[in-house]
C-alpha cells in the first residue's frame, strides 16, 4: 500500500547510524539525539508482517508522546521534541537490554503459560485456582530480555538478570520502582476512559550523564493490552472473552490462520480489506486511549513529508 511508510533509508546532516527494530527505526544524530520514526510495520509474534497498516505509526508516535506527557512528573523520558506526527526526537541513552513487563491480569502469555501448568513466571510464583483474564492480588514484573529482529523475548527473572549482569542491582531497583508507578498512573489514566491496562511493557535507557530514563512507546496498544471496564466482572462471571483494546486481534486472527511464528509456519495473506479492518482497529484504539477523536496526517507522500519536518527541525 502506497499510504504506509515500511522502510526508510534517510540521509540526515550529522547522522552516525540507523538501527532498525521491529516496527522503529532510530537514527543517530551527532551522538546527542535520536530521531525515531515510527513505521506502519505490524510485529506479533516476534514475526513483522509482510503489509503496512495505515496510520499505525502515527497512531503509536501520539498515544506515546501524550501517555510521556501525563507520566513525566513521575518518571523522566527521553523526549524532546515530535516535529512529525510519526517521529519523536529525544536525549541519546543507552537501552537497558531487558524490558519491564508488568501484569495486572493473567492475560495473554501469561495465561498461556498458566494453561500450560507453569505456577512460577519469571520467578513469579503464581496463585493457584485463577482463570484466564482474573486480576492478580498485586501487579507483578515479568521481566524479558530483548531480542534482535527476527528473535524472540525470552522471559527471565530479576535473579536472572543480576545473575548474568544485565543490569546492576542498584538500576534494577529504580526500574523495577518506575514500572509500578507508570502501571499505576496508566491504570488511573485507563480507568478515566472507562478501560482497564490489563498488562504493559516499558522500556528504559540511561543518559549519557548516567540518569536511568523511559524510552521508546508507553501505554500504546502495541505495548499494552486493555479491556473495557463496562462488563468485565459479568463477562468473568460467565467464563467469557474479555472486549479487547490491544493488538491481541491480530494475534487471534493469526492463531486461527495457523500461524505462531513457529519454525515452518508462513504468514498468512493479509487482503486489502483486512488491513483497512486493522486500520479502522487501530483507530478506535488511539480514540479510545486518549479520549480524542485520531486527525489522519497527509499520507500521499510519507517520506517526503517525515524528511521535511526533521530536516526543518534539524536545523
Amino acid at each position: 500500500m502506497s499510504n504506509t511508510i515500511i522502510d526508510t533509508n534517510f540521509k540526515f546532516p550529522g547522522q552516525k547510524s540507523v538501527y532498525k527494530g521491529k516496527v522503529r527505526e532510530v537514527y543517530n544524530i551527532n551522538d546527542k539525539e535520536l530521531v525515531m520514526i515510527a513505521t506502519d510495520r505490524l510485529s506479533a509474534f516476534d514475526v513483522v508482517m509482510p503489509k503496512g497498516i495505515p496510520y499505525k505509526g502515527q497512531i503509536l508516535n501520539q498515544i506515546a508522546t501524550k501517555m510521556m506527557a501525563a507520566t513525566e512528573d513521575l518518571v523522566p523520558n527521553w523526549l524532546t521534541a515530535t516535529p512529525d506526527p510519526n517521529v519523536a526526537v529525544g536525549h541519546l541513552c543507552e537501552p537497558f537490554k531487558v524490558e519491564m513487563v508488568i501484569r495486572g491480569y493473567m492475560s495473554g502469555h501469561a495465561a498461556r503459560e498458566y494453561k500450560s501448568g507453569k505456577r512460577i513466571l519469571c520467578g513469579v510464583a503464581l496463585p493457584e485456582g485463577m482463570k484466564e483474564n482474573d486480576k492478580f492480588p498485586e501487579p507483578i514484573i515479568t521481566p524479558a530480555t530483548k531480542a534482535e529482529m527476527g528473535d524472540h523475548d525470552e522471559d527471565i527473572s530479576r535473579e536472572g538478570i543480576l545473575k548474568r549482569s544485565i543490569v546492576s542491582e542498584d538500576d534494577y531497583s529504580v526500574l523495577e520502582d518506575y514500572t509500578r508507578k507508570l502501571f499505576q498512573r496508566g491504570s488511573e489514566i485507563a480507568a478515566s476512559r472507562g478501560l482497564i491496562l490489563v498488562d504493559t511493557k516499558y522500556e528504559f535507557g540511561k543518559t549519557k550523564d548516567g540518569k536511568i530514563v523511559l524510552i521508546d512507546e508507553i501505554h500504546t496498544p502495541d505495548s499494552s493490552r486493555y479491556f473495557y471496564a463496562d462488563g468485565y466482572q459479568d463477562r468473568q462471571d460467565r467464563g467469557e472473552a474479555q472486549k479487547q483494546l490491544s493488538k491481541e486481534f491480530v494475534r487471534q486472527w493469526l492463531i486461527s490462520n495457523n500461524f505462531q511464528g513457529l519454525e515452518g509456519q508462513t504468514v498468512p495473506f493479509m487482503s486489502d480489506d483486512y488491513i483497512e479492518t486493522v486500520s479502522g482497529r487501530y483507530i478506535e484504539l488511539y480514540e479510545n486511549i486518549t479520549g480524542e477523536t485520531f486527525v489522519k496526517a497527509d499520507v500521499s507522500n510519507i517520506q517526503e513529508r517525515i524528511e521535511a519536518n526533521v530536516l526543518e527541525y534539524l536545523k
